[in-house]
């Protein structure tokens, strides 16, 4: 006995079609345009669009970072994204100065371990690349699952790596079948600029964005992609935010190097002017890099259109606005950088990109999740809803018109960077593995659910 979903619409990277799919033993097993009831259990999903689970590649969960800890952890913050249609991520597992990468990992397999509700894989965000560390990766990729690692080009003084650390390590994944990260800004320019802003006792959250200029983002990435290109490996640069960074990929591209960027739903809809709102509120908007000029959306949707940036992710990295980012109410360098997006992901690119005819389903599905379980080594387990696939699905009413509200939100921070944005499309149900974990606005799954995901060696992917 199965799950048969009837009446809806399926839709991949690749194709829409009206058609039935029958889940058995937590895959589908079959997809048709009729298939016989049976004794299954009948959902009709009739005007809903199913989305194979989304994939979100960019979360920070449980983490440590600028005196305090991201508010969600591994319970609340994989739930909320289950509300929001995602049913897989892959966290930063933050390794330190001293550690072993080993030690990291497992530092987050027991903050994951018994709390997920979604499936969850690793990055390694690489705090300190020594020689040790260096050696550790074959065996990170080969025995822990975990097949891309993070190395940040700014936090001066704390995680950011020279050129050289950053080229032997993307000369060493090319080896193993790795795929490198970027945090792309130049992390010596900002700190000067940081310095001087707060001699002139310029301390208000828009100098945040002020000293973290689009120029030293695009330099950063044209940086790092030629270091890849020297080292004859992939490179994927994270939160592209301005029209310097995605035009020196789509460049790159056109050269034929496989360079991939990921852009989040925040720099699609909120922009530099969110600083300047009254009081101390401009401060829920510090992340890093920052929110740019309007006309830079534009940019980053014709991308997305494009496929010149390939991934979606939500860069999730709560914290409440009153008690942590007040940590910065005198200084805009104490804020803590980040915002609570894992929820609203898929509801944002939906919304403004499908529903007001920026972008296609199926390049929303690619977007999404296809792309992210090809980029990662989970596809076709994760990624798409065809046969033999893990029956993740998000049945997808796009009729559903609903407000974005911290006061309705799932994730625990006191505030949403998209409140009262109103938009069309939203989850009915949710299945991870063909278990029904959300329904309408019900979470109805169980903690711990969550399973943790082995990734595969990287390949080059074109797309």
């Amino acid at each position: 006995m199965g799950t048969l979903l009837r009446g809806g619409t399926v839709v991949t990277a690749s194709d829409t079609v009206h058609a039935d799919v029958l889940v058995e033993d937590e895959v589908v097993t079959t997809i048709a345009r009729h298939i016989p009831p049976s004794d299954h259990t009948v959902v009709d999903v009739s005007g809903c669009y199913l989305f194979p689970g989304g994939i979100d590649p960019h979360t920070h969960l449980d983490m440590p970072f600028g005196g305090t800890v991201t508010i969600d952890d591994f319970e609340s913050g994989t739930r909320a994204a289950a509300f929001g249609g995602t049913t897989s991520m892959i966290d930063f597992a933050l390794h330190t100065k001293g550690d072993t990468l080993k030690n990291a990992i497992d530092t987050w397999h027991d903050k994951a371990s018994g709390k997920a509700a979604i499936d969850y894989g690793f990055h390694v965000m690489v705090g300190d690349m020594n020689a040790s560390v260096m050696a550790e990766i074959p065996d990170v990729v080969e025995k822990e699952g975990v097949t891309s690692f993070k190395v940040f080009m700014a936090y001066k003084n704390n995680l950011q790596a020279d050129d050289e650390t950053l080229f032997r390590t993307l000369r060493l994944a090319a080896e193993v079948g790795a795929l490198v990260q970027v945090h792309a800004e130049n992390g010596d320019v900002i700190d000067v600029l940081v310095k001087e802003a707060l001699e002139k006792g310029l301390t208000a959250p828009k100098y945040h964005a002020l000293t973290r200029p689009p120029e030293a983002e695009g330099e950063a990435t044209a940086r790092a992609i030629r270091l890849a290109e020297i080292a004859g490996a992939p490179l994927y640069v994270v939160h592209v935010t301005c029209a310097e960074a995605a035009n020196a990929i789509s460049d790159a591209r056109k050269r034929g190097l496989p360079i991939y960027g990921e852009t989040c739903p925040q720099y699609l809809v909120c922009d530099v002017t969110d600083y300047e709102r009254p009081g101390f509120e401009g401060a829920k908007y510090v992340m890093s890099p920052p929110l740019r000029d309007k006309w830079n959306q534009d940019v980053l949707w014709n991308k997305l259109k494009n496929m010149e940036l390939q991934a979606f992710g939500s860069d999730h990295c709560s914290f409440h606005l009153k008690g942590q980012k007040e940590l910065g109410i005198h200084d805009f360098s104490k804020i803590p950088n980040g915002s609570p997006t894992i929820e609203h992901r898929m509801n944002i690119l939906y919304h403004y990109g499908v529903h007001e005819g920026r972008i296609g389903l199926n390049k929303f599905v690619a977007l999404t999740s296809t792309n992210i379980a090809k980029l990662f080594g989970l596809f076709p387990k994760k990624g798409t809803i065809a046969v033999g696939s893990d029956a993740d699905i998000v049945v997808w009413d796009p009729s559903v018109k609903h407000t974005i509200s911290a006061a309705t939100h799932h994730m625990r921070a006191d505030n949403n960077i998209f409140e009262d944005m109103t938009v069309y499309g939203k989850p009915k149900y949710v299945f991870l593995r063909g278990h029904k974990i959300v329904d309408h606005d019900s979470y109805i799954g169980a903690v711990g659910q969550g399973q943790f995901l082995r990734c595969g060696r990287f390949y080059p992917v074109q797309f």
